[in-house]
């Protein structure tokens, strides 16, 4: 199915401006239709010949009130219609006045009150918005006249261009709803009728005073925004509390007449609810976060004292087993510390990498100068997925910065050691590539028989850990020589 932008240019010669209109007063007229208890159309002239000599109409959009029973079952966007069976719109087209009248809709045996409002912009009619009306139950009652007077203000407002608003859309997903209560304010900032729900919101609040005649600030409650809107002419919300229990969302659609406010539609919902899950979640997220906090701040002590055991040992190897250990702990606390800030069961793995980077560079020791370029992104893994990734990559860092260039004297500027770490996600799997340009595997080399404690971890963590595979293979001398490591780990769900 097209979307209206769609529809708009391939078969109309509305503008791009036009179609943004268009597209913001989609957005917005759920408002319009529960307002008015209707189905609702929007209907622009085909760029293209007709047979019968006259443009026809193309529906961009179509709404359905949430408060009514729907007149029109089938969805009639994207479809052509012609204008003899839609006069009033072809009318309205031609007048550039609101034409009221009946329709004959389809499974219907009565014909239907419409009304067809002109949908202006920049000074001209870019569209027609009609309003099929199912009937009432019985005479209308004070709200609901009340609800189809605003709804009369509203449309005026669409003919005048003035609906909808530039700022932002108008009950849209998210905000509250007609249902949810309503608050007409004059243009002097008294409340002329609420709704039943919104007088209950009103009590939640502690305000139990009639509201009719009085401003709110009267009643005892100070929402700004009703004074903005009053005063600026644009729509705005505001959440009131009243301790930690009670929150009601006050969402501001100012009504205008020639350009001046002439009162403002108050659309309230009791956010409570929402809020105490809000906080429930934030609570949660406090304690994980917390969680990963302390973790990593035992892995940063577990880190110094091995860093600290190694300085007091005599012997090098053990200075050298202890370097490498606490090194391997500071890499599991890397992703301890980036999850500290975002918890969660995913994490970034990008800071990770650049974490890592930074890590190597503090702790190897190398006779030669070696650049370490990260190319590429893995974007988005699980926990589970990425702490012993970031392990073996660690190593794999290391092993090369390390051993690589062993051959290479410290006065030797003619060769510049490069390890590039090559990062992407190809075919559900995480892949990481390695690459020195350093002396080389010696011919005897085989990862089945390791000669290192840190390729025989790298190796377990990926095959064993998490059912991957990892190849190191030498690079040819005309491809630049050195050594290429390949990793490659499902990101699905593993045993």
């Amino acid at each position: 199915m097209a979307t209206l932008a769609e529809l708009a240019s391939q078969r109309t010669s509305l503008d791009d401006s036009a179609i943004d209109h268009l597209l913001r007063l989609t957005a917005s007229w759920s408002l319009l239709s529960d307002l008015s208890f209707s189905d609702m159309l929007l209907m622009a002239k085909v760029d293209e010949p007709s047979s019968h000599g006259e443009p026809n109409f193309v529906v961009l959009g179509q709404m359905r009130p949430n408060n009514r029973s729907t007149l029109i079952n089938d969805d009639l966007v994207g479809t052509t219609q012609r204008p003899d069976a839609w006069p009033l719109v072809r009318l309205a087209f031609e007048s550039g006045n609101r034409i009221v009248g009946e329709v004959k809709v389809e499974n219907i045996d009565d014909t239907v009150p419409v009304w067809c409002v002109p949908v202006r912009f920049n000074g001209r009619i870019v569209a027609i918005m009609a309003r099929l009306q199912g009937p009432l139950r019985g005479p209308a009652s004070l709200y609901e006249q009340a609800y189809l007077s605003i709804f009369e203000r509203l449309c005026s407002m669409v003919a005048d261009s003035t609906f909808p608003y530039r700022e932002e859309d108008v009950a849209g997903p998210g905000l509250p709803r007609v249902g949810d209560g309503i608050i007409l304010i004059d243009g002097r900032g008294r409340v002329e009728f609420a709704t039943p729900n919104a007088t209950n919101a009103l009590h939640r609040l502690g305000i139990y005073a009639p509201s009719e005649g009085h401003t709110l600030r009267e009643l005892g409650l100070k929402v700004r925004v009703v004074e903005r809107s009053l005063e600026f002419a644009f729509p705005a919300m505001e959440e009131v509390d009243r301790g930690h229990d009670v929150a009601i969302l006050f969402h501001c659609v100012p009504l205008l007449e020639h350009g001046l406010v002439t009162g403002v539609v108050v659309l309230l919902r009791d956010v409570s609810d929402l809020r105490q899950l809000n906080r429930l979640v934030l609570n949660k997220e406090a304690a994980v976060r917390e969680v990963h906090h302390r973790v990593k701040n035992n892995l940063q002590t577990i880190s110094s004292l091995l860093r600290l055991q190694a300085r007091r040992s005599d012997e090098p190897e053990t200075r050298i087993a202890l370097g490498e250990a606490e090194r391997r702990v500071r890499s599991i606390a890397v992703v301890h510390e980036v999850l500290s800030r975002e918890p969660g069961e995913e994490v970034v793995f990008d800071e990770i990498v650049r974490s890592l980077v930074l890590l190597v560079e503090d702790t190897v020791l190398a006779l030669h100068p070696v650049d370490i370029i990260v190319n590429g992104e893995l974007g988005t893994l699980s926990t589970d997925l990425a702490t012993p990734l970031a392990v073996a990559l660690a190593e794999l860092l290391t092993n090369a910065v390390e051993h690589a260039f062993a051959d290479f004297g410290g006065d030797d500027n003619d060769h510049v050691g490069v390890v590039t770490l090559s990062l992407r996600q190809e075919g559900g799997n995480a892949i990481a590539e390695i690459r020195d340009n350093g002396r080389g595997l010696g011919e005897d080399f085989s990862l089945d028989v390791p000669t290192s404690l840190g390729l025989s971890i790298v190796r377990d963590i990926i095959r064993a850990q998490l059912h991957g595979t990892i190849e190191m293979s030498n690079v040819p001398f005309a491809k630049g020589g050195g050594t290429l490591v390949r990793v490659a780990v499902p990101m699905t769900a593993r045993p």
